[in-house]
This record gives C-alpha cells, structure tokens and sequence, in this order.
C-alpha cells in the first residue's frame, strides 16, 4: 500500500514540473523609450497553406514562408497559431545590438532567443536566417559557459 502512495506522489510531483508554454512578453509603449530591451510585436500575417506534397515516399518538411525583418531590429520572434503567424520584433538599445551583432554567443542575446523558443516560437536573424538550437550549439563552442541543472 505504501508503495502506491509513494508512486501516486511521485507521478503527482512530476506532473507539476511540466512546464508550459508562456505568451511572449512585449514591452508596454511607456517603457520603449527607457528599455534596453524592446519586443515589440508586428502585424500578424496569415500562414500561407502549404504546398501539395509531390507523390513520393518521403514527406519533406513544409518550408517556412518568408519572415519580414524590419529596419535596426536584430530578431524576428515568429509563433504561428491557429492559422495567423505572429510576429514580434527584439530590439536592443545601440550598444547591446551592436555587441549582439558581433558576439551573438552572449548571454543577453541567448536570453532574448531562449524567451522566445519558450513561448513556442521560432527564431529569426536580421538576414531573414532562423537560429536554431544547433546555431546555439555552434555558439555555445565559443564561450565558456557553467550550467548548473537541478538534476
């Protein structure tokens, strides 16, 4: 009997650690001016229908449409939901984007992507380029970085 309790709790504990996904924070228009961070969100596009697959064995992944980069805006945060792909724009102030730009390893630029991904959306660079987690792998190689993990 207490060994049912103790997986009942277990099972119960761990449903509570799942994480879930969070909306993207947006920078409210009162601070913009003061921030030197600014996520500011774009009009939302629909997603464009995917393309009929070619008859063969193997489904390719569906190819992601076009992402509008505006001017002095270093990331695009792109979450596509229920037919309409929302957009928000990550400014940063002069100097932490031109750090960014240079060393897009640091951890303020890491920061700003990994908020993102959380919300269940996908990373663009300024060159319309998605940053992936194997981007991040690559920019992990050249930065020491201590992690420390609760397991």
């Amino acid at each position: 009997m207490t060994r049912i309790v103790a997986m009942a709790a277990v099972v119960l504990a761990l449903a509570g650690c799942a994480t879930e996904k969070t909306t993207l924070p947006v920078t409210p228009p009162q601070d913009v001016a003061a921030s030197p961070i600014v996520r500011a969100p774009l009009a939302p596009t629909p997603v464009p229908a995917p393309a009929p697959a070619p008859d063969t064995d193997k489904a390719a992944a569906a190819p992601f449409g076009p992402v509008v980069v505006p001017p002095n805006t270093l990331y695009v945060c792109v979450i596509d939901t229920q037919g309409v792909r929302q957009q928000t724009a990550i400014e940063f102030s002069p100097k932490i984007g031109a750090l960014c730009r240079r060393h897009p390893e640091m951890s303020v630029c890491k920061y700003e992507r990994s908020i993102c991904r959380r919300s269940g959306g996908r990373v663009f660079a300024a060159n319309g380029v998605e940053i992936t987690q194997l981007t991040e792998l690559e920019y992990d190689k050249r930065v020491l970085r201590v992690i420390f993990r609760a397991d």
